[in-house]
């Protein structure tokens, strides 16, 4: 059995920072504070009281017996099964026992948190229909460190996230397991420990607590939060391998890419010709070629779809976030219930599925570059695989490989999952998002692409002490924080050490922080 939880979140205990949920202001940064750096959560006033209502309304249906989805009827392919008043209350537990059907491992922590603190919002826009002791019970949960065991595996992202949902709502009725202080409990005495009274499921509570898509979506938001870090460290290694291959930075003219009018590309422009800047190459003291390589001109027009497409994906996030994820769902001032399929995970999944196939796409270019620092053909000068000693040593002949092969596991997992649905529940649930499958290979890409540029900034690194001119001054900060890390090979060692070391310094995020620290934010 694990005995510590599957996670790099930040301390639980003792977090000052509050983040108010109101169902319209959550944000990806703000969902990764709660998510990693276990920052509290409150509830918005307004918030609890639309909670409050929309319970009055609906406990007055219930007891005027109208017959409402997953209330008083079955769900799926019983939903015309309509239930005594004494199995209404019964039913709550055994859908949530029915749900909690995953399998696994258990998920990071960090994914579990944030996506408790995307249900909550939800809950806070006053349409679920749960007793308010559900929602601040989860809210209190967050703010004491109790996180629920939860299989990652299990959900076909639509109808929501039911299976690792259910897993979080067997707390509610003190169940389940738990991590507390680093310890896997009984879900029942990591709630007793942390002094958080157990609410119990009663009329639409369990339903109203696994009927989104928010495991997925969490999941997603906290990825691209990653990979906007990770495609400026793909920045930070394009301009170390241009300052090393003597590149023309012609094609990085932001003038260049304002006429054609992709914000992203603008934007990778400038960020990659400020860490050029105080470089020899800029001022035109060395003497380039005419025109380069695509993988050596194109980096900002590649990155740069890459940034439109986590931006774009970053709004379907967001508003994911905030809006009301539920079926059935309750218009209090109205009276109304409206059911639909508001659980559906495409509208996260599909964008997502471009983004994983982003950061594959960025990851093949600079594997691209890495080629041209390696290859004495297209080196420019530099020594074959970067070893003073060819022949003798192979240098980094052997880290190409260990690149193609991380990228041709990216390829594969860029097939896309929301193509692959598979109907369920006797045909009721007959097209399924698929988006658990989404978020999980895009978090095994861009593991793959902390590999794929963290060897080609050591090997950047590497061709950059072989050369003698000025360099730029983020490309200079980024060489100094590697060679902190990794020493300079002058004769050949085993390479894994080094590729496992650059992998977890790019996860990291430290050369980022020292290159914006020295020339500003690449944004």
């Amino acid at each position: 059995m694990i005995s510590v939880p599957p996670s790099t979140a930040g301390q639980i205990q003792g977090a000052t920072e509050s983040i108010v949920l109101d169902g319209e202001s959550l944000t990806i940064e703000r969902l990764v504070r709660i998510a990693r750096a276990g920052a509290r959560v409150e509830l918005a006033p307004q918030a609890l009281d639309r909670i409050a209502a929309c319970r009055a309304m609906l406990e007055g249906k219930i007891a005027a017996h109208e017959v409402m989805y997953g209330i008083n009827t079955g769900i799926g392919e019983f939903s015309e099964v309509v239930l005594t008043d004494e199995q209404v209350e019964q039913f709550q537990r055994y859908l949530i026992y029915n749900h909690a059907a995953g399998i696994g491992e258990p998920a990071p922590v960090e994914y579990v948190r944030a996506a408790m603190a995307s249900r909550i919002n939800v809950h806070t826009r006053g349409n679920s229909g749960c007793r308010p002791e559900i929602t601040l019970t989860l809210a209190e949960m967050l703010n004491r460190g109790v996180t629920p065991v939860v299989c990652q595996k299990g959900s076909v992202g639509a109808s929501g996230d039911l299976a690792p949902m259910a897993q979080i709502a067997l707390l509610l009725m003190g169940e389940g397991e738990a991590w507390l202080d680093g310890e896997r409990l009984p879900g029942r005495t990591a709630m007793e420990r942390a002094g958080i009274p157990i609410p119990g499921l009663r009329a639409r509570d369990g339903l109203a607590t696994i009927n989104g898509s928010n495991f997925l979506t969490a999941m997603s938001a906290l990825e691209l939060y990653d990979i906007d870090r990770w495609l400026r460290h793909a920045e930070i290694a394009c301009a170390m391998s241009l300052e090393a291959l003597l590149a023309n930075l012609k094609p990085y003219d932001e003038r260049l890419h304002k006429l054609r009018g992709f914000a992203g590309a603008v934007r990778s422009a400038r960020s990659i010709r400020r860490c050029l800047d105080g470089s020899d190459l800029a001022t035109g003291r060395i003497h380039t070629k005419v025109q380069d390589a695509y993988s050596m001109r194109s980096t900002p027009q590649v990155i740069g779809a890459a940034h439109d497409a986590v931006a774009y994906s970053r709004r379907q996030v967001e508003t994911e976030l905030n809006g009301t994820g539920d079926n059935p769902i309750f218009l209090t001032e109205e009276g109304a219930t409206l059911t639909g399929a508001n659980f559906q995970g495409t509208p996260v999944s599909l964008p997502m599925e471009m983004v994983g196939a982003a950061v594959t796409m960025v990851s093949v270019l600079s594997e691209r570059r890495l080629n041209r620092l390696t290859n004495p053909a297209l080196s420019v000068g530099l020594p074959a695989f970067l070893t003073p000693n060819p022949g003798l040593f192979s240098g980094m002949m052997l880290s190409q490989y260990t690149a193609d092969t991380l990228i041709v596991e990216q390829r594969l997992l860029s097939a896309p999952a929301v193509t692959q649905s598979i109907p369920a529940a006797a045909d009721q649930e007959d097209f399924v998002s698929m988006g658990m499958n989404t978020a999980i290979k895009t978090r095994q890409i861009l593991d793959n692409a902390h590999g794929v540029v963290g060897i080609e900034l050591m090997a950047a690194a590497q061709a950059l002490d072989f050369r003698d001119h000025s360099f730029g001054q983020g490309v200079e900060a980024a060489r100094k924080v590697i060679r902190r890390h990794v020493a300079h090979l002058d004769e050949d060692r085993p390479l894994h050490v080094d590729h496992t070391e650059m992998k977890a310094l790019v996860r990291s995020g430290e050369i980022l922080d020292e290159v914006e620290a020295r020339i500003g934010t690449l944004d």
